[in-house]
């Protein structure tokens, strides 16, 4: 499948779909600086198939595989993608495969979990923070990350009111290492704390789940970055149009985080929410 931007094409299945998001509907995320795409494509699946919540198993894409999906997303005007240290090999399958230049990528990774020998483990102190972003830099083969969010756990109050993470955090940014942090919260109370004191909160909201609209109030008010995680539920809400376009109509939402390893599903939810921006 050949794309360009803009273009009405037929895809594999037959299907009507027109590609492309344009620069110009790139979205500000607060006022860091950064500029991203309505979409961002999320790489759990990219690198972890063991200890997940998505309703159907699957295997782990080889690389022909995960370079054609990374070409399709930089050719469907993706330019945000989402990793983590807890995605198993993610960061790394990226520093190798991620076409282009580093310039036409947002890179967004996390510090606090960590998944090895098919398990996760949390640790949110300074130490196991900064060897976190050292890690990051060296397996994305980048010197420095657009955003990393704090990868709440449970607790994530506590966590961001008591745990060395942020502190941390902030003396890599100042010394140039990263553009922009935040958190990506569960509860609201963390998700304003998140507001409050750093540039970005990642979050649950999506048809099912609201309960965290107070967060992206306050964010708008602040002119914070909101970035929108499990807009389908991981996998557990059928309707992703629907989906979509209820996402694009979030006037404080940057960019919501999809995760996929197939084109052909990117290349659709991209269509929906070129679609939905269109007529809104």
């Amino acid at each position: 499948l050949v794309i360009i931007p803009g273009e009405t094409r037929q895809d594999p299945l037959g299907v009507s779909i027109l590609m492309g998001f344009q620069p110009q509907q790139w979205r500000a995320l607060g006022a860091c600086g950064l500029k991203v795409s309505p979409l961002g494509i999320g790489t759990v699946k990219l690198g972890r198939n063991t200890g997940i919540k998505y309703p159907q198993a699957f295997e782990l894409p080889d690389d022909d595989q995960v370079s054609v999906l990374l070409d399709t997303a930089r050719a469907l005007g993706i330019n945000l993608i989402d990793t983590a240290p807890a995605y198993g090999i993610s960061e790394q399958r990226l520093g190798q495969l991620l076409p282009g230049s580093r310039g036409d990528w947002v890179i967004c990774t996390k510090v606090g979990e960590q998944y090895q020998g098919q398990q996760s483990s949390h640790d949110f102190s300074a130490k196991a923070t900064r060897l976190s972003l050292e890690a990051s830099l060296r397996q994305l083969r980048t010197d420095y990350l657009d955003i990393v969010l704090v990868h709440c756990a449970d607790d994530d109050l506590d966590i961001l009111q008591h745990a060395e993470v942020l502190a941390e955090l902030d003396r890599f940014k100042r010394r140039g290492y990263i553009k922009a942090i935040g958190a990506s919260t569960k509860s609201v109370a963390a998700g304003l704390l998140a507001v409050e004191e750093t540039d970005i909160v990642m979050l649950t909201y999506n048809l099912d789940d609201q309960s965290q609209l107070p967060v992206i109030e306050r964010a708008q008010a602040l002119n914070k970055g909101v970035l929108l995680k499990k807009l389908f539920a991981s996998g557990h809400l059928q309707d992703n149009e629907a989906a979509i376009d209820f996402a694009m109509t979030q006037r404080a939402v940057a960019s919501a985080i999809i995760g996929t390893i197939n084109p052909t599903h990117l290349a659709a939810n991209v269509s929906a929410a070129v679609k939905a921006l269109n007529t809104d």
